[in-house]
């Protein structure tokens, strides 16, 4: 049975493809190529007996679980199965298996011998499926009208998604809030309004952005909802050890916290400017004292103006030399001139506002000049 393009519809909250055939049965299977929490399986086909019976299920967004196989069918990745919830049963997809999977509870600091896996019941049936995706199809507009009686009782909180158990008896409300909030009157309007059974999961803003997905501005997909499990904090401190404008509008990701990927270099600059000399006052040469204008950790590497020349031109000189001419003015001595370094011109910082203007790009339409009033009279009058 062959399907077209404009048939096939992508749901990336759980990364599968739905498809609906000629004879009206639904069909789901799973996309690989979706980017949320993805695992790259570079043990495929390596043996492992212990893992032989542990998967890995993916649910909604960012959430997964390691699961064992006790029905006695054959899955693989990518098939849809039916797992052990803690009320009723939920459904999901495979995405991983074998050697692989050992990796996975180490770094979510599991111990496969002493823990007590959730169990996968079978593959998904064609009614598991369907009463899955009419549980997905109420998840909007529980969400809308959730946020709705949350406003009704006056509660500083966001709710910020909404996932259905495949059951669809049950739903975690997952939201964000500064401080502490009693919602122990919204957990009986929810009940009384949806007739499920609720869970309330606080998250952060860099979670909820893990969860809602996004481009960042290298143009890739978020870091938040592609690997990152545990979210550290991150502060100015690590953007001043790189040198980095401390504009909030480069540094915010789009949860609006400093971007995650700050802290990723932060470690390098640091140990590189360790080794970089501490200048307190200008290097005194033989043709005049010259002052630092810019350096760079990596490079080990530090540009310098002199001071009593009006140019705009830098010679760069390494750590190492640095050293040996600040231990030769300790010694009350002047060190050889550097002018005949190479030079490059100093460019200065400017400011980062407006640069990110949504119409930086536009054409700007040139005005139509009108002609002078004497030349129509001229014409006018035939002379």
């Amino acid at each position: 049975m062959t399907m077209d393009k404009k048939d096939i519809v992508y749901d990336c909250h759980r990364g599968c493809q739905k498809t609906i055939g000629n004879d009206g049965q639904f069909c789901c299977k799973y996309d690989q190529s979706c980017c949320k929490r993805a695992v790259f399986d570079w043990l495929q086909g390596m043996p492992d007996e212990d893992m032989d019976n542990l998967f890995e299920v993916r649910f909604k967004n960012t959430r997964k679980g390691i699961y064992m196989n006790t029905s006695g069918q054959v899955v693989r990745v990518g098939d849809i199965v039916v797992v052990e919830a803690q009320n009723g049963c939920d459904v999901g997809i495979i995405t991983l298996s074998g050697a692989i999977v050992a990796h996975q509870l180490k770094r979510n600091n599991i111990d496969f011998k002493n823990y007590e896996f959730r169990r996968i019941y079978r593959k998904a049936r064609p009614i598991d499926i369907q009463k899955w995706q009419e549980a997905i199809a109420r998840e909007h507009q529980t969400m809308i009208r959730s946020r709705v009686l949350a406003a009704n009782l006056g509660l500083e909180m966001k709710i910020g998604d909404v996932e259905f158990q495949g059951d669809g008896t049950k739903a975690i409300f997952y939201y964000i809030a500064d401080g502490r909030v009693d919602f122990r009157q919204l957990i009986k309007d929810f009940a009384e309004e949806f007739h499920i059974r609720v869970e309330m999961k606080q998250i952060g803003a860099r979670q909820e952005a893990g969860l809602i997905g996004g481009i960042g501005v290298c143009g890739q997909a978020l870091c938040c909802c592609r690997y990152i499990n545990d979210f550290q904090s991150i502060t100015t401190a690590a953007a001043r050890s790189q040198d980095l404008s401390l504009n909030p509008q480069k540094l915010a990701g789009q949860c609006g916290k400093l971007k995650c990927c700050i802290n990723y270099e932060a470690a390098v600059y640091i140990d590189a400017k360790e080794n970089m000399p501490h200048l307190s006052e200008p290097l005194h040469l033989e043709d005049g004292d010259v002052k630092p204008v810019k350096s760079d950790a990596l490079k080990q590497t530090v540009w310098f103006c002199y001071t009593d020349k009006d140019s705009d031109e830098a010679y760069p000189i390494k750590a190492d030399r640095i050293r040996e001419i600040l231990k030769l003015n300790a010694e009350g001595k002047k060190a050889p001139s550097i002018a005949g370094n190479k030079t490059e011109k100093v460019i200065d910082f400017k400011s980062a506002a407006g640069e990110d203007s949504i119409t930086r790009f536009d054409e700007v339409k040139k005005k139509k000049r009108g002609k002078p009033r004497g030349r129509q009279n001229f014409r006018r009058n035939g002379s």
